[in-house]
């Protein structure tokens, strides 16, 4: 094997698709920096690439567009995002007080934490694309369906899931919102009084659904 054959192999060893994941979570990090803050419609590629440090051909190599790569921070940010307030709720179980406390918590903090991630997730993504749009609906019936698994009543007639289900989505959309609201300054609650409103309102339909017969 020649020195060459080597070289197109291994960089400082890393090999050619370790380097590549470096490059998308740089551009990933731009996207996170410039869209959560400047905006997704006013940031060009170009200055994505600037502010990872690469050039544009790095970024076609891992992103179709800048659509894309919305796409990518928003999916990277969900992901993380949802196995954390998951695995916070499960570790809370079988309390379902405390489970739904632990997960809010999580969810909240995380967001009101970082006002890039803020921005992104509850304001740059609505609406940025009919994909992105689907995508975020998605990601509201999934918030909904960890939810519901929390508060799941024993089984009963048909129509409970049904109405579980609304609950659910129901509560998972009022948090969004309040939360869009508190990042545009229109509240001026501290992240305690948010973390202490919406488990007050998850615990009265959790005891709510609870009483049905």
């Amino acid at each position: 094997m020649t020195g060459t054959q080597t070289a197109g192999r291994r960089y400082g060893g890393r090999d050619a698709a370790q380097r590549q994941q470096e490059r998308r979570t740089r551009l990933i990090q731009a996207g996170l920096d410039l869209f959560g803050t400047t905006g997704y419609a006013s940031v060009s590629v170009k200055q994505v690439c600037s502010h990872a440090g690469l050039t544009e051909r790095y970024f076609y190599e891992s992103f179709r567009d800048r659509e894309d790569l919305l796409a990518g921070v928003y999916n990277e940010l969900i992901a993380t995002i949802s196995t954390e307030t998951a695995q916070a709720a499960a570790a809370a179980a079988p309390d379902v007080d405390a489970q739904l406390r632990a997960g809010l918590e999580v969810f909240i903090r995380t967001l009101a934490g970082d006002a890039r991630k803020a921005r992104l997730v509850l304001i740059e993504v609505v609406g940025a694309s009919p994909r992105l749009e689907v995508r975020r609906r998605e990601v509201l019936h999934e918030f909904a369906a960890m939810v519901a698994a929390v508060v799941a009543p024993p089984p009963g007639p048909e129509a409970s899931s049904g109405r579980l289900t609304m609950t659910a989505m129901s509560l998972v959309g009022g948090v969004n919102e309040l939360l869009v609201d508190w990042t545009l300054g229109h509240q001026n609650a501290t992240v305690e009084e948010l973390i202490d409103l919406c488990h007050t309102l998850y615990i009265a339909a959790y005891r709510a659904i609870s009483d049905q017969p």
